[in-house]
């Protein structure tokens, strides 16, 4: 299983209405709206990092009012 974090950039008040939307997507474990230089930050899991890709944030990047987004994979050393 991959697990990884999705920080979000979103027009400027639309970081509610995003986080809500994309909690609904299948994969995703948790959606908050927060302060700071990103508005959304995202858990979301997968079966590969394939999946997480084309399940996930080809989902995510299609939600309206999103500006950027980063991903950042869960490693274990």
């Amino acid at each position: 299983m991959v697990h990884a974090y999705i920080l979000i950039q979103t027009e400027v008040g639309k970081s509610a209405s995003v986080a809500k939307e994309i909690e609904q997507i299948p994969g995703v474990t948790q959606a908050e709206d927060v302060t700071g230089p990103y508005d959304v930050i995202v858990r979301a899991e997968a079966s590969s990092v394939d999946d997480l890709g084309k399940q996930i944030m080809s989902r995510v990047q299609a939600v309206e009012g999103i500006t950027r987004t980063l991903t950042c994979p869960v490693v274990h050393f």
